[in-house]
C-alpha cells in the first residue's frame, strides 16, 4: 500500500475496516481492482487491504484514475458537513427557531434525509439541539435576570409554558431552584467501594448527578450548595450497586438514569462517549466531528473533563490523535486500568 501525504495507512485502514463514520470526509479509500473510491463508512463488502490506497479526498482519487462509489456517494460528505454546520449556525442565530422542513430547505436538503444526517453528525436531532441551546441560555439567564419570567423570554422561549414543557425537565429541577443553586432539590449520596478505590455516587429523583473518585460529601456540597444533601440509604443502594457493576464488569450495559446538563456541544460529546462500544476508543478529534464541530478538538477535551458522571459517561475511552491517553480527572492509572479491563490494548 502506498502511503499518501498526511494519511497514516494503518489508522486509515482501521477506520475503513470498522466503517467509522467519524472519518467520513477526512479521506477516501480507493480499490485498485475495481477503480472505485469510497468513504470510510461505506457498507459495501470490504476488499483486501493490499488492494486499497488512501487519498485525502475525491478530487485526489479521481486524479489518480478512480471513480466515486455509487452506493456511499463519497463526494457528498463535504457537502453534508457544510449543511450541518450551516444548520447549526441558523439555529444558534435564531430567536424563534425553525421547523424541520424550513431548516432543511434553507440548507438544500429533503427534511427526512436531513433529519438523519444532522443526528448522525451531532448525536442529536435539530429539535433536540435547539432545545438544548434554549435550556443552556435559560440556565445562564436564570442567574442574571431579576425574575424567572424575564429569564425564560431572554432564553428564547415564546412563553413560560414552553419552558416548563421541556426546559425545566431538561435542567432536572424547577427554574427557581436552578436560580438558588439547587434549593428544594434532594440529592442522595453514598460512598461505594470499588476495585479502583472509594467512589462517590449521588443522585436526584431523576437520576445520577455525580459519580466520581476521591470525593465525598464536602465536595458534593460545594457543587450543589443549596440542595438538600442526605445519605442515600436503601433508596440509593440499588443504583449505587449498578454503578459499581459498571466499574467491575464494563461489558454489562446498566442503562443508568442521569440528571446532568451541559451546553449543547458538551451533551453531544457525552452522547458520543456513551455510544462507544466497550473495548473501543475515540480520539478527541473524532468526538468533535461526531458532535458537529470538527475544529472544536480542544472543546471536546474540555467536555470530557466537564463530565459529571465518571464511568457512566465513559470519558476514559477518549484519547489524543497520536494514541496517547490525554487527561483523566481521577488519575491516568485509573484510566489505564479501566481501558485494560474493557480490552483496550
Amino acid at each position: 500500500m502506498t502511503q499518501q501525504t498526511a494519511i497514516d495507512p494503518d489508522s486509515a485502514w482501521a477506520a475503513f475496516d470498522r466503517r467509522d463514520r467519524a472519518y467520513d470526509g477526512r479521506f477516501v479509500g480507493a480499490v485498485t481492482t475495481t477503480r472505485i473510491y469510497c468513504k470510510p463508512s461505506c457498507p459495501a463488502r470490504h476488499p483486501k487491504r493490499e488492494n486499497v490506497l488512501f487519498y485525502r479526498d475525491g478530487a485526489e482519487a479521481r486524479a489518480a484514475g478512480f471513480r466515486a462509489c455509487l452506493r456511499c456517494k463519497p463526494d457528498e460528505v463535504g457537502r453534508d458537513r457544510i449543511a450541518v454546520a450551516q444548520a447549526v449556525a441558523l439555529i444558534e442565530a435564531s430567536e424563534e427557531g425553525f421547523g424541520l422542513e424550513e431548516l432543511a430547505a434553507r440548507v438544500g436538503y429533503a427534511p427526512h434525509h436531513f433529519h438523519r444526517l444532522f443526528k448522525r453528525a451531532t448525536g442529536v436531532t435539530p429539535a433536540m439541539y435547539a432545545r438544548g441551546l434554549r435550556a443552556q441560555r435559560a440556565a445562564k439567564a436564570l442567574t442574571e435576570e431579576d425574575t424567572v419570567t424575564e429569564a425564560i423570554y431572554e432564553a428564547g422561549y415564546s412563553a413560560p409554558s414552553r419552558f416548563y414543557e421541556d426546559g425545566a425537565k431538561r435542567l432536572g429541577m424547577t427554574p427557581s431552584a436552578w436560580r438558588r443553586g439547587g434549593a428544594g432539590v434532594t440529592i442522595r449520596w453514598t460512598i461505594a467501594d470499588t476495585s479502583l478505590g472509594p467512589m462517590l455516587v449521588a443522585a436526584t429523583d431523576k437520576g445520577l448527578c455525580r459519580v466520581s473518585f476521591d470525593e465525598g460529601e464536602e465536595a458534593l456540597r460545594e457543587r450543589f450548595p443549596h440542595a438538600e444533601i442526605v445519605p442515600g440509604g436503601g433508596a440509593l443502594a440499588d443504583l449505587a450497586a449498578r454503578v459499581v457493576a459498571s466499574v467491575e464488569s464494563p461489558e454489562r450495559d446498566q442503562d443508568l438514569p442521569l440528571d446532568v446538563q451541559g451546553t449543547a456541544f458538551q451533551e453531544a460529546v457525552w452522547q458520543a462517549l456513551r455510544a462507544i462500544p466497550v473495548g473501543e476508543t475515540r480520539t478527541y478529534t473524532e468526538l468533535a466531528a461526531i458532535a458537529g464541530n470538527p475544529k472544536a478538538v480542544r472543546a471536546a477535551g474540555t467536555a470530557c473533563g466537564a463530565n459529571h458522571v465518571s464511568i457512566v459517561i465513559p470519558c476514559h475511552r477518549a484519547q489524543r490523535s497520536d494514541g496517547t491517553l490525554g487527561g483523566y480527572a481521577y488519575g491516568l492509572d485509573r484510566k489505564v486500568v479501566l481501558r485494560k479491563r474493557e480490552g483496550v490494548a
